[in-house]
């Protein structure tokens, strides 16, 4: 049996309330678990997982909700690893060649692969002058993540962090004043090349052209380290998470919703959930940042984070989407991942940015059905269509617009070579901006949560300490958005964690008084 480590023997048998089993809820419950502390994880849902899961639709359709692919498995791994577990021996992972199907409306395509060469040769097709220089965007990205690992690792409590050792050492490397697609102007100077190796912003809910250059790294993962499809869907990565937890003890309620978190002279003691009160020496909250911590925590227990602040906090786009199992197969130049990019691609994107509905839309088509044949029944096909739209803020009347806008995303789906989708839908379930907020508790309908623009960053991004007792882990905190990055993020907070029980009980009197709380003031 696992025996906590060293540093962190003291906490054995203290209790964590984990609220949310996303991908950062239960990553850090399996962490608190590994070192013997007793957690308890509550979800809302009948399953755990949060966006990143898979359901089975009437017909047999199965769809993954949110993300579709996994990214650089190798934080993940180490988790399990952990917890004396391998990875693939509870998910398979298969890696894909292409990584996905880029389409430009404007003309060319390429089709993107983690093989050099034969990258190389597809950027030649279009731009042979661009080609050449792959390698040294590769080479300079490199070297980029390396310097920049140890800030993801580390937390960003107090504007010192802003200092750190590891800040100092990567910042000649940040170029932080530049965007994105400036960066990538160093290279390439075709502008569908540039957003061969840029659109994966758009996993931040942005813009290349505002995005920190930093994030050119995401297209590096992508190509030094695999795009990987979970068999089964990424819900079955979720789902192996569960099973991992519950083997450590995790104690994992679902169907159940926390109506607040619980205070005691300052200090988050616990919360509430189903009419139970649940003690707790901490409490780590997973869910949509500005939407859970308004409904969960009182002004006064988040001082940096006030109504106002939260009003005024700058949000990623929205999607709209459309889950469709359709009768017949696809066509077979229809890869796994394919995506359209609209022939204007920047005025696609402002007119996102300015809350103003694309009209010409760029749009992202998964046919998981092309690498795991039991996404769908025999005879079958199971089709994710994504396409970026304002978040609510723009104000858009989406049971107005909703059945047109399904009609245009039908009729692009033409330029892929898809001219008789409707004929054959079988199931359909479209999701939208309102949809995200209601059913998905998102805020404003922001899918990707709060954007990455540097005023939200490092130290000014929700801390992953929230305040005494209370912790936060998901895209809306430290480092941010995206599967490997959440999974840092909840190391990162279960570091602190560990720490802060650990010290507590190092300096803790001999007796403990017992948890209560009163029926008004704090708790309320």
């Amino acid at each position: 049996m696992l025996q906590p480590r060293d540093g962190y023997r003291m906490v054995s048998g203290r209790h964590a309330v984990v609220v949310g089993a996303g991908p950062g809820g239960l990553a850090v419950a399996l962490l608190l678990a590994r070192e013997g502390v007793q957690v308890t994880l509550i979800e809302k849902d009948d399953c755990v997982g949060g966006r990143t899961r898979t359901v089975t639709a009437p017909g047999g359709y199965r769809f993954d909700i949110g993300p579709t692919f996994f990214l650089y498995p190798r934080i993940l791994a180490d988790i399990f690893a952990s917890c004396g577990e391998r990875l693939e021996d509870h998910v398979r992972l298969e890696r894909l060649d292409p990584l996905y199907h880029l389409v430009f409306e404007g003309g060319g395509e390429i089709r993107s692969s983690p093989d050099v060469a034969r990258l190389k040769a597809e950027i030649a097709r279009i731009a042979p002058q661009d080609a050449a220089q792959v390698e040294r965007y590769l080479a300079d990205n490199r070297a980029k993540l390396e310097a920049f690992r140890p800030v993801l690792e580390q937390p960003f409590d107090t504007l010192r962090s802003l200092v750190s050792p590891a800040m100092l050492s990567a910042l000649p490397l940040l170029r932080p004043h530049a965007t994105v697609d400036r960066d990538l102007q160093r290279y390439f100077k075709d502008p569908r090349v540039r957003l061969a190796f840029s659109f994966q912003t758009k996993y931040l809910g942005m813009s290349p052209f505002r995005c920190p250059s930093l994030f050119t790294i995401l297209s590096f993962l992508e190509y030094e380290h695999g795009v990987y499809h979970p068999v089964g869907g990424c819900g079955a990565v979720s789902e192996a998470m569960a099973g991992l937890a519950r083997r450590l003890g995790v104690d994992i309620r679902l169907g159940t919703s926390v109506d607040r978190v619980l205070f005691e002279d300052g200090r988050a003691a616990g919360v509430e959930a189903g009419g139970e009160r649940i003690a707790a020496d901490s409490v780590v909250v997973n869910g949509d940042f500005a939407k859970v911590i308004r409904d969960l925590v009182p002004e006064r227990h988040r001082p940096r984070w006030r109504d106002a602040k939260l009003d005024k906090a700058r949000l990623s786009c929205s999607t709209f989407m459309l889950y469709l199992g359709l009768e017949g197969g696809m066509p077979p130049a229809l890869g796994h991942h394919t995506i359209l990019l609209a022939e204007d691609y920047r005025r696609n994107i402002d007119e996102i940015s300015t809350g103003i509905l694309p009209m010409q839309p760029s749009l992202y088509v998964q046919h998981a059905g092309y690498t795991d044949g039991g996404m769908a029944p025999p005879g079958h096909t199971s089709l994710y269509v994504l396409v970026p739209v304002p978040n609510l803020r723009a104000g858009i009347d989406w049971a107005e617009i909703r059945p047109a806008y399904r009609r245009l995303v039908l009729d692009r789906l033409k330029l892929l070579g898809l001219p008789d989708i409707e004929a054959r839908i079988r199931y359909e379930r479209i999701v939208d901006p309102t949809d995200w907020r209601d059913e998905f508790a998102v805020n404003e309908g922001a899918t990707f949560n709060l954007s990455h623009d540097l005023g939200q960053m490092l130290y000014f991004r929700p801390h992953n300490r929230f305040g005494p007792g209370l912790y936060l882990v998901g895209g809306g905190t430290h480092p941010g958005s995206g599967l490997p990055v959440i999974y840092e993020g909840a190391r990162i907070t279960a570091r602190l964690l560990l720490e802060d029980l650990a010290r507590e009980r190092r300096t803790a009197p001999p007796a403990l008084a017992p948890f209560s709380v009163a029926p008004t003031g704090e708790a309320s």
